[in-house]
């Protein structure tokens, strides 16, 4: 596959910083080892209240983001985001095949939906279509 975001050949993609938020260890450095390999800045968190208080949120240009998540969960998050004017590209990932949060989801704005177990390439070329969206605000 030939993205930007795998080779690290645009700005935005070498300069931007992927947040992960999964409840789940090895997913959580999964998938930062994952951004990492193609060159890409990530942060991990182990809930969507680490993400909200890490500081991280504005500079984030991309939030992958599990749906059931201990505390507030991924949609809650996403209403917080939207209520605050983020911007921010959100990729759902989650292990319950749910189509009415899924709908809600997308309705919500997020960028994808992906159900685990998802293919790294479905995954990037996901985090790819964020990056180029975040690059046109």
């Amino acid at each position: 596959m030939d993205t930007n975001a795998q080779k690290g050949g645009s700005t935005v993609a070498k300069t931007a910083l992927i947040a992960i938020v999964d409840d789940d260890l090895l997913v959580r450095r999964s998938l930062e080892r994952l951004m990492k390999s193609v060159g890409l800045r990530a942060k991990a968190f182990a809930s969507a209240e680490d993400f909200l208080h890490s500081g991280h949120v504005h500079d984030t240009t991309c939030l992958i983001l599990d749906v059931r998540l201990p505390g507030m969960d991924g949609l809650e998050l996403q209403r917080q985001l939207a209520a605050t004017q983020s911007r921010l590209p959100i990729i759902f990932v989650t292990a319950y095949g749910d189509e009415q949060v899924q709908a809600q989801a997308r309705q919500a704005g997020a960028v994808d939906f992906l159900f685990k177990p998802f293919s790294e390439e479905a995954l990037l070329n996901a985090v790819h279509l964020a990056i180029e969206a975040t690059s046109c605000f």
